[in-house]
């Protein structure tokens, strides 16, 4: 979502350093805005196919970022992916199911009906 900006000059033809700083910061929230969508579907993903609690789907999205070394919002990517029929790669795949075993074991999913 970025778009080309002409560098502004001050009444002086300066750079004004004062627009520059204020559009790197907005370039930065877009960029956090569109992060925490994606997470949100992701956790979305994970309360439909996984029936977790959004919070404990939160945590699992965060442990497998932690155990994979991949970037929280790629791994929400690839979960949403993944929620529209393609593959998941395999360390996420794994990791996901450890993850989600692991909430399992403390109680953190609610009973699946018999």
């Amino acid at each position: 979502m970025t778009t080309f900006r002409e560098q502004r000059t001050a009444t002086d033809g300066t750079y004004d350093a004062t627009v520059a700083r204020l559009e790197q910061e907005n370039a930065q929230l877009r960029h956090a805005v569109d992060s925490h969508a994606t997470v949100d579907q992701a956790i979305g993903v994970l309360v439909a196919t996984r029936r977790l609690p959004p919070a404990a789907g939160f945590e699992v999205l965060r442990e497998v970022s932690q155990h994979t070394n991949i970037k929280l919002h790629a791994v929400a990517e690839a979960l949403i992916a993944w929620g529209l029929g393609q593959p998941l790669p395999e360390p996420v795949d794994q990791e996901l199911d450890a993850a989600v075993q692991r909430r399992s074991h403390r109680g953190q999913t609610p009973d699946r009906p018999e």
